[in-house]
């Protein structure tokens, strides 16, 4: 763990009393300045003319990078500082690499098949991450549209491999080695963790068994069956995983269309927290009615949360409608707002008298009835 200003400060003269104490070389007030300082890595240790070799060696290991960052084919893995998310974050999230065989009949099929493969989730698109080719000759065909790479230049790089013969053993191994590389920083250690899960499980096994993998603590996971569903399953515990704790999840604020809308169709309007942006999205999905939905930027907070933060204001919603053009790019001026926001009709029609705002359902699931009973 890094140290921090007050355990720095216990090692200078300031707080042993020494003559030198407060003597300000550093360019600091006091000792306690430099402490906090050199605690944010704001200034250099060698600032101090009167540290001690023992703090220059605990600060120094103090600040050392637990775990390596390994790069390949431009994607980066390793490099996590915690052992819990919630401590900080992670950092780079676990890489899902499918290892195929050339000499197999089948080869290209199964390229073909993650070639096809993707799943759209918040702002992103996610595939199959990397392929390894298992005897690969250059006079062989390969079509893949994902990052790929022979098995004997994936062997280069300096990963820890654990081969995944017994849950129970590769278990303790994954814990252990990210224990030793955060807590101790021991070099031995300090790799990037990858888990080749073999193919003698079967399906539900080897996704079970990785999904824990992902939860503790594998850097990169190699299969060796691909199958849709599995990777789906792993993708969206993935993404669960590797979000920061600290930033909400949110999307993109924008003018969503569901069902194929006209000028004149229906609008709806919310914020750009992702639960409640999808949940307004499927209902609307599945009323099979065209309709907009117009996305206000709230820094990812849900309806409430947002208006009281000041991050949902009349000004706010105003200022969205005129970047995204809503004015001119459909004809329709009546807009239906969460019906948690009730109370902002008459300053929301204020601010933009272009438009009627209409109070809509305080839940999603009643969009449908709401829509049913709506005379526009």
């Amino acid at each position: 763990m890094e140290m921090t200003g007050l355990q720095i400060f216990k090692y200078l003269p300031g707080a042993k009393k020494e003559p030198q104490a407060n003597c300000k070389e550093c360019g600091c007030p006091t000792c306690m300045a430099f402490a906090l300082k050199l605690a944010k890595q704001n200034i250099e240790l060698s600032k101090c003319p009167y540290a001690t070799a023992e703090l220059n060696e605990k600060y120094l290991h103090s600040i050392k990078h637990p775990q390596k960052t390994i790069e390949i084919k431009g994607l980066k893995i390793g490099g996590e500082n915690v052992l819990y998310r919630h401590e900080k974050t992670f950092i780079n999230r676990t890489i899902l690499a499918v290892l195929v065989d050339c000499d197999k009949l089948d080869y290209q099929n199964i390229l073909n098949r993650i070639n096809e493969f993707e799943i759209k989730g918040v702002n992103e698109i996610f595939h199959v991450d990397l392929v390894i080719l298992q005897n690969y000759q250059k006079n062989k065909s390969i079509i893949c549209n994902v990052p790929t790479i022979t098995l004997e230049e994936f062997e280069t790089y300096d990963l820890i491999k654990i081969f995944n013969k017994d849950f129970h053993k590769t278990k303790e191994q994954l814990i252990t080695t990210r224990k030793k590389a955060i807590l101790e920083k021991d070099d031995n250690y300090s790799n990037p963790v990858c888990v080749f899960m073999g193919e003698k499980l079967d399906l539900y096994n080897t996704c079970a068994q990785a999904s824990y993998y992902i939860c503790k603590y594998a850097n990169m996971l190699v299969f060796e069956q691909f199958d849709e569903a599995m990777f789906s399953t792993l993708i969206t515990l993935r993404q669960n995983i590797y979000t920061d704790p600290q930033k909400p999840l949110q999307v993109e604020s924008n003018l969503y269309e569901f069902n194929n809308p006209d000028k004149n169709s229906i609008v709806f309007l919310t914020t750009n927290f992702a639960l409640t942006f999808f949940a307004v999205a499927n209902e609307l999905e599945s009323l099979n009615i065209p309709s907009y939905l117009i996305v206000i930027p709230a820094e990812g907070m849900s309806v409430l949360t947002a208006w009281s933060a000041e991050k949902f204001t009349a000004q706010i919603v105003a200022n969205t409608l005129k970047k995204l053009d809503i004015k001119n790019r459909i004809n329709t001026r009546t807009i239906i707002i969460p019906g948690l926001l009730a109370h902002m009709t008459e300053e929301l029609n204020e601010a933009s008298p272009d438009f009627n705002f209409i109070v809509g359902t305080h839940e999603a699931s009643a969009i449908k009835d709401f829509v049913k009973k709506l005379q526009l």
